[in-house]
């Protein structure tokens, strides 16, 4: 069983908010469209140092009663992080006790994976190990190879995002989440992918991403329109 915050993942999949500018009025508009969780995204906020980034999550949590993910993205996986690699982690290690859950990149070096890791199992906070590629889907069987990597560096869900050039990416896509055997958040980016914003959640990904305002990643829907979709099929 796999939650963040109060939210159940066994039970059924999570719509997530991405949070990437005026947080505030974001997260609120966020919880009015129906968003279960909200994704702190630091790097898009223009966060660099745990004074601001504490003072907003005291904030959100006052203002907005929803499990928060802290995410700080690498920019090889499409984030906006300038800095040195350990200051990066350390906000996240900062954060920590203020959030429910932290994404962390299959990317990121394994001696700061591993502390980040480790200090959000000690303090019981859920882990998310990403890997996104923004060219192309790899074959199934390398799909499946990241994410046992991303398992087996002890993440709680596992996160694969990538492009799909082609119909058959997002049915490969498909296939490997319906056959996953432990927690997977699994995106197909872009236009030919974007149904699978809504229907990977079906197949057994556990969150699903949505955009407040702008998306922040290609083909990702709005809140409003995930929720609206997911409802009908469901």
């Amino acid at each position: 069983m796999v939650k963040i915050g109060g939210f159940d993942l066994s039970r059924e999949p999570a719509v997530v908010a991405v949070i990437s500018h005026s947080a505030t009025e974001q997260a609120k508009a966020a919880q009015l469209q129906g968003a279960d969780i909200l994704e702190i995204r630091l790097d898009l906020l223009g966060i660099k140092d745990t004074k601001s980034a504490l003072e907003l999550l005291t904030s959100l949590k006052a203002e907005v009663n929803l499990p928060c993910i802290a995410t700080n993205r690498l920019p090889t996986d499409g984030g906006r992080w300038e800095g040195p690699e350990e200051e990066r982690i350390q906000l996240l290690l900062d954060v920590l006790p203020v959030v429910n859950a932290v994404d962390v990149e299959l990317a990121a070096s394994i001696d700061s994976r591993k502390k980040l890791v480790s200090r959000a199992h000690e303090l019981n906070r859920t882990v998310i190990v990403s890997h996104h590629d923004f060219t192309g889907t790899p074959p199934m069987e390398e799909i499946g190879d990241i994410l046992e990597m991303a398992w087996k560096s002890r993440g709680d869900i596992a996160k694969f995002a990538a492009k799909a050039n082609s119909p058959a990416d997002t049915i490969n896509l498909l296939r490997v989440t319906h056959e996953a055997t432990k927690p997977v958040c699994m995106i197909s980016m872009g236009d030919i992918g974007k149904h699978t914003r809504v229907i990977a959640p079906f197949y057994g990904s556990v969150l699903t991403y949505g955009a407040v305002g702008e998306a922040v990643a290609p083909g990702q829907l709005s809140i409003a329109e995930l929720k609206r979709t997911m409802k009908v099929l469901l």
